[in-house]
């Protein structure tokens, strides 16, 4: 905030559409307290049509989160009772496109509109993150492998018309085969699996995961049904397929698969949480109905290593977490620019 828009006061922060996740409010009232505890006026603002009046949602908390409409007037957004903020803060992916309402405005607004999901691709951020990978990886002196999935990239993929099967199936033979001589070098004891997922958009939707090319040739139409389509709408087209990590992280008293997910403010991390599933293997994809959270809070600071320790234990494992999430942040701002 103080480098992007220093002398800001009011901060307007736009949320997703949806409103049934009341953990995903819970988590935005979460980050406007921050912002009103660092002496600045924040509200929640939203896209949705529906929203004509400030709605008033109870949090699992028992906290009040409140949502208001957004209105245009000249070239500034504001709300309803005058609320002009000084700086748009974007907490929507934009998969449903960019709002002609936020376009052209004079105010402050991050991140920009074109890191939305309706101009973005996932295939573009990784070419981005394999070369951050790359030199980081040189410095280091380790393969860049250890740090870097492995992934391809699909144009021209119709799910639903069984178009473009054959160019899956080539890559995704060619990424096992990729996978698995690296699983040979290591000697890891384990079947390469590979994720193919849309190139365009998150919620855990458009995404399975692989073992052979027979099985994305070979989809039912419950499948194709799945991977046809991703969040609000998008007609998956183009597909990633990259390397599948195994998941070695547990957590409870039943051993439930987790992994770990870190959040960053501006370029310090700061935290995160494992995501966790009960019902999902170590190969599978975690972010699915049936999914918790549970509180990643780093008792250390996990700035740097220790070094008398193993690379698994407390803080080196997080440590390694951070790293991975820094250098991603670096991709995504040479991405945006």
């Amino acid at each position: 905030m103080e480098r992007h828009c220093p002398r800001a006061r009011r901060i307007l922060i736009i949320a997703e559409n949806h409103t049934r996740n009341l953990f995903y409010l819970e988590s935005l009232e979460t980050l406007r307290m921050i912002f009103e505890k660092a002496g600045l006026e924040a509200r929640l603002g939203s896209l949705r049509d529906d929203i004509t009046e400030n709605l008033s949602v109870e949090l699992p908390s028992g906290r009040v989160t409140q949502l208001s409409p957004l209105r245009r007037e000249g070239v500034r957004v504001s709300l309803d009772d005058d609320f002009s903020p000084c700086l748009v803060l974007l907490n929507n992916d934009l998969s449903a496109g960019i709002p002609a309402i936020l376009q052209g405005i004079e105010q402050q607004l991050v991140p920009p509109l074109k890191a939305g999901w309706s101009t973005r691709k996932k295939s573009d951020h990784f070419n981005h993150y394999h070369a951050v990978a790359k030199d980081f990886a040189s410095r280091v002196d380790i393969d860049p492998w250890l740090v870097s999935p492995l992934s391809l990239q699909c144009g021209q993929v119709n799910f639903m018309e069984k178009s473009g099967g054959e160019c899956l199936a080539r890559n995704v033979t060619s990424l096992l085969g990729m996978i698995q001589r690296k699983y040979d070098e290591y000697g890891i004891d384990r079947e390469p699996f590979a994720v193919v997922k849309a190139d365009s958009g998150t919620y855990g939707m458009g995404i399975m995961m692989v073992k052979s090319a027979d099985e994305v040739l070979n989809l039912n139409r419950k499948q194709r049904n799945k991977m046809a389509s991703a969040k609000e709408g998008l007609v998956v087209d183009n597909v990633l397929i990259q390397e599948g990590v195994y998941t070695f992280e547990t957590i409870g008293p039943d051993q439930a698969v987790a992994e770990p997910v870190i959040y960053m403010m501006d370029h310090y991390v700061v935290g995160g949480f494992y995501r966790v599933h009960t019902g999902r293997g170590v190969n599978e994809n975690l972010n699915a109905p049936g999914m918790h959270f549970e509180p990643l809070a780093f008792a250390q600071s996990c700035i740097s290593p220790e070094k008398c320790e193993n690379p698994d234990a407390e803080p080196n494992r997080f440590y390694a977490y951070g790293v991975i999430a820094r250098l991603a942040l670096l991709a995504a701002a040479r991405e945006l620019a």
